[in-house]
C-alpha cells in the first residue's frame, strides 16, 4: 500500500485544492477533490480513497485520471453538475483575446470577462480555470532587443563545437591570419578538460532588502565601505575556480586573469563560458587565451541567464550582505573566501549541464 504514495501529480497548490472544495456543489466533485485533498496530506492512494468511501480500484482510476488531467480530467463526466460559465466556443474567443494582449494581470482578465462575457469566477478559482485553458503564470522576463530568437540553440551548438576538438584555433575567426595562433609549448593540455564559466560583477557590501533585528531604530548608521574595483570570476565545474579583483576590465586585466585560472588548473584543456563583454571577444584575449590552452564559447548576444555564475554572484551577494567588515580589504577577503565556499557546489550550473552537456564529450 505504500508504495503507491508517490504516484500524484500536484498539478495545483493546495490553497487551490481547498477553494475547488469550498466551492462545491456536485456530492461527486466534493468526493474526488476531497480524494485529492488526502493525497496531498500523505495519504496513499487506498487510504485517500477509504477515507471517501470508495475502493483502492477506484482510488487507482481517479488517481490516474488527475495525474492525466489534472481537475477537468478528474471530475465526473455524467451529468447533475454546474455547466461552465463559458461554453467552448467562449473559451476560445477568450484566449485569443488573452493572446493578442499578453500578459494579463489577474486582475484585468476579471475585468475582460465582466465585460466581454457578463461572468465573474472567484480570485482564487481563477487561477485554475486559467491554467485548465492552457495558460502560463510566470515573472515575465523581458526581452532584450539584441537576444536571437533561439538562444539555447545557438549556445548548444557552440559548446558542442568547442567540445569537438580539431586542428583549426577555436577561439580564431574566419578571415584571420595564422600568425600567433599557437599554444605555449610550456602549457600541457592533454590531461582532460576543465569547464567553467567567467564573469565580472561589483558587489558591495550593503543590502537593505533584508530585514533586520532591532531594538528602537532600524535605521542603519554603520560606515559603509565601498570598493570600486570589479570582482573578476571563475566558477569551474571540474577544477579550481578562483575570483579576484580588478581596478579596470580591460583586456589586459582580462589576460591576467586568465593567466591566474591557467595557473590554478594546470595540465588540462580549460573551456571557459563568457559573454560577448568588448575585452572578452577581442583578438588580444582571443589569442592569448588560445596561448594558455584556454577555448572560449561565448554566449549568444544579451543572454547573461545561459550563464550559471550569475547564480553564483546572487547567492554571494545574499551570503555577504548582513555581515559588516571595517575597511576595503576586509571585504575584498570575505569576497574571496565566500566565493571559495560557494563554488565547491555544482548545483548553480545543474539544469545548465543537463541542457547544454555532453558528459561523454567532456571526458
Amino acid at each position: 500500500m505504500g508504495s503507491r504514495r508517490t504516484e500524484i501529480k500536484r498539478h495545483l497548490p493546495e490553497e487551490e485544492i481547498d477553494e475547488l472544495l469550498r466551492e462545491a456543489e456536485d456530492k461527486h466533485h466534493i468526493r474526488r477533490i476531497g480524494f485529492v485533498k488526502n493525497l496531498y496530506q500523505g495519504d496513499t492512494i487506498p487510504e485517500a480513497a477509504d477515507r471517501e468511501g470508495r475502493s483502492p480500484a477506484t482510488g487507482t482510476r481517479w488517481a490516474e485520471d488527475w495525474n492525466e488531467g489534472g481537475f477537468e480530467e478528474l471530475m465526473p463526466s455524467f451529468g447533475g453538475g454546474r455547466p461552465p460559465k463559458l461554453d467552448e466556443d467562449q473559451q476560445e474567443e477568450l484566449v485569443e483575446m488573452l493572446r493578442e494582449d499578453q500578459p494579463w494581470k489577474s486582475q484585468e482578465i476579471q475585468h475582460l470577462l465582466q465585460e466581454e462575457f457578463g461572468v465573474q469566477y472567484s480570485p482564487n478559482y481563477l487561477g485554475t480555470f486559467l491554467r485548465n485553458l492552457g495558460l502560463s503564470y510566470a515573472k515575465p522576463r523581458p526581452k532584450r532587443p539584441h537576444q536571437p530568437e533561439n538562444p539555447d540553440e545557438i549556445l548548444e551548438e557552440r559548446v558542442d563545437d568547442a567540445l569537438d576538438e580539431d586542428d583549426q584555433p577555436h577561439n580564431k575567426r574566419e578571415g584571420e591570419t595564422d600568425d600567433g595562433w599557437v599554444v605555449d609549448e610550456e602549457i600541457c593540455t592533454d590531461g582532460g578538460t576543465v569547464l567553467g564559466f567567467f564573469d565580472a560583477s561589483k558587489p558591495q557590501p550593503y543590502d537593505n532588502s533584508r530585514r533586520v533585528w532591532y531594538v528602537d531604530d532600524p535605521h542603519i548608521e554603520r560606515p559603509l565601505v565601498k570598493t570600486e574595483d570589479s570582482a573578476v570570476g571563475f566558477y569551474a565545474l571540474n577544477g579550481e575556480s578562483l575570483v579576484t579583483f580588478k581596478e579596470t576590465e580591460e583586456k589586459e586585466r582580462i589576460c591576467e586573469v586568465l593567466e591566474r585560472i591557467r595557473e590554478q588548473n594546470p595540465g588540462k584543456r580549460i573551456l571557459l563560458v563568457l559573454d560577448k563583454h568588448g575585452s572578452h571577444i577581442c583578438k588580444h584575449t582571443r589569442k592569448h587565451a588560445h596561448h594558455l590552452g584556454i577555448d572560449l564559447i561565448f554566449l549568444p548576444t544579451s543572454s547573461p541567464h545561459l550563464n550559471p555564475i550569475e547564480k553564483v554572484w546572487d547567492y554571494l551577494k545574499w551570503t555577504m550582505c548582513p555581515i559588516i567588515v571595517d575597511d576595503e580589504d576586509g571585504f575584498k577577503n570575505l569576497v574571496e573566501e565566500t566565493f571559495e565556499q560557494i563554488t565547491q557546489r555544482i548545483s548553480f550550473a545543474k539544469k545548465w549541464c543537463q541542457k547544454f552537456l555532453d558528459f561523454q564529450k567532456l571526458s
